[in-house]
């Protein structure tokens, strides 16, 4: 096996890698179940108090 071989099959397994995480990011971020938490936190600067 070649270093330009090699070097390729990294590149593409990274790459594949990368969207998996990538997917399963986005599927977290939109999972239904999670709307209620992010609106939560997406409030919570406002509702703290100053002090």
């Amino acid at each position: 096996m070649s270093y330009e071989t090699v070097s390729r099959l990294a590149q593409q397994g990274g790459t594949v890698y990368f969207v998996i995480l990538f997917l399963g990011g986005l599927a977290y971020a939109f999972w239904p179940k999670k709307k209620d938490e992010f609106q939560r936190a997406a409030r919570l600067p406002l509702d703290e108090e100053e002090g």
